[in-house]
C-alpha cells in the first residue's frame, strides 16, 4: 500500500516545467544553457574576488576562465558521448554536438579543465595550485547551479521512491521539433516518482562550497595555516564523497562493464586528494608545481 504523504508538513514534490525557458520565433532559450552560462558568470566573478583577496591579479582569473570554458565543456561532452557511444552511434551524427539538449559529464569537465589549467599555468609561469585554490569554490558552486539543469531536462534522477520529497518524471516529453523522448527507464515505466538526485548533489555541493569559503577566509584572517593546494584537495575529497554515494542511487549512470564510472573516478579523486593532503601536512612538503623553485618550497614549508 502506498503511503499517503500529502498531509505531511515537509512533503513536497518536484515537477519540471520542461527544458524550454522561452521560445521567440527561431530563438529557443533552454534552462540548461541559461544555468550553465549563469554558473560560468558567477564563477568568474567569484574567482576574481578571491584573487583580489589573495593579492593575485584578477585579470589572470579572467584569462583562465576562457581557457577553462574552451577545455572543460567540450571535454565534458566528449566524455559523456564516449561512454554512451552505443546510443549515439545510432543517432544522426550532428546530435553528438547537441550539448544544449543536455548530456555532459562533470568528471569530463574536471579532466579537461585540469589539462588546460596546467598548460595555462605553465605558459603564464604561475603556480597551478594557487590557481586551483582560487577556482575550486567557483567550480563547486557552478556544479551546484548546473545540477538544476538536470531537473528541467528530467534527467539524472534516482530510483523510484515515495519519500516526502520526490521528483515526478513524466512518461514522455515532447520536444520543440515534435519528437518525443521517454525519460523513464523501461523497467520503471509505471513508476511516477523518483529520488531527486539533482537536489541531493546540489545541496551537497553548496555545503562543500561553504566549507571551502570558510577555509579560505579563516586562512586569510590568520586563524588557519593552509598550504597552497589545500582548498582544491579538500574540494576533490569533499565533492567525490558525496558524488560516490549519490551516484549509487541513479538509474542512468555511465557504465564500463559492471562499474559505475562516476564512482570509480570519485574513488580516484578521493585517493588523490587524501594523498595530496598527506604530502602537505604529514610529509610537510609542497606539492609539485609547474613553477616550483627551491626558494618557494622553503617558504611553503615554513607556513
Amino acid at each position: 500500500m502506498a503511503l499517503d504523504i500529502s498531509y505531511l508538513p515537509l512533503a513536497f514534490m518536484f515537477t519540471s516545467p520542461g527544458p524550454i525557458l522561452v521560445k521567440l520565433g527561431p530563438l529557443t532559450i533552454r534552462w540548461y544553457g541559461l544555468l550553465i552560462a549563469s554558473a560560468v558568470l558567477i564563477g568568474v566573478t567569484l574567482s576574481q574576488y578571491l584573487a583580489k583577496r589573495r593579492n593575485v591579479n584578477p585579470d589572470l582569473l579572467s584569462d583562465l576562465s576562457i581557457w577553462l570554458v574552451i577545455g572543460a565543456i567540450p571535454a565534458a561532452r566528449i566524455y559523456y558521448v564516449l561512454f554512451q557511444w552505443q546510443e549515439y552511434s545510432q543517432r544522426p551524427w550532428w546530435e553528438i554536438f547537441a550539448i544544449w539538449k543536455g548530456g555532459i559529464a562533470i568528471h569530463g569537465a574536471i579532466i579537461g579543465g585540469l589539462i588546460v589549467a596546467v598548460i595555462f599555468a605553465k605558459l603564464k609561469k604561475v603556480s597551478f595550485w594557487q590557481l586551483a585554490d582560487l577556482v575550486a569554490p567557483s567550480l563547486i558552486l557552478g556544479q551546484a547551479i548546473g545540477r538544476w539543469g538536470n531537473f528541467f531536462n528530467s534527467e539524472a534522477f534516482g530510483k523510484p521512491t515515495n519519500l516526502p520529497w520526490k521528483l515526478y518524471i513524466p512518461r514522455e516529453i515532447t520536444l520543440v521539433d515534435g519528437s518525443k523522448v521517454y525519460p523513464r527507464p523501461p523497467q520503471f515505466i509505471d513508476e511516477n516518482f523518483f529520488h531527486p538526485t539533482f537536489l541531493y548533489e546540489s545541496l551537497w555541493n553548496v555545503m562543500i562550497f561553504s566549507l571551502l569559503m570558510i577555509l579560505f577566509f579563516r586562512a586569510l584572517q590568520g586563524k588557519l595555516s593552509l598550504k597552497t593546494g589545500t582548498i582544491f584537495l579538500v574540494y576533490l575529497v569533499g565533492y567525490s564523497l558525496g558524488r560516490f554515494w549519490i551516484e549509487g542511487l541513479r538509474l542512468d549512470s555511465l557504465m564500463l562493464g559492471p562499474l559505475r564510472i562516476a564512482q570509480v573516478i570519485s574513488l580516484v579523486e578521493i585517493a588523490i586528494g587524501l594523498a595530496g593532503l598527506w604530502w602537505l601536512y604529514i610529509r610537510k612538503r609542497p606539492l609539485p608545481d609547474v613553477v616550483s623553485t627551491q626558494s618557494e618550497e622553503i617558504r611553503e614549508m615554513r607556513r
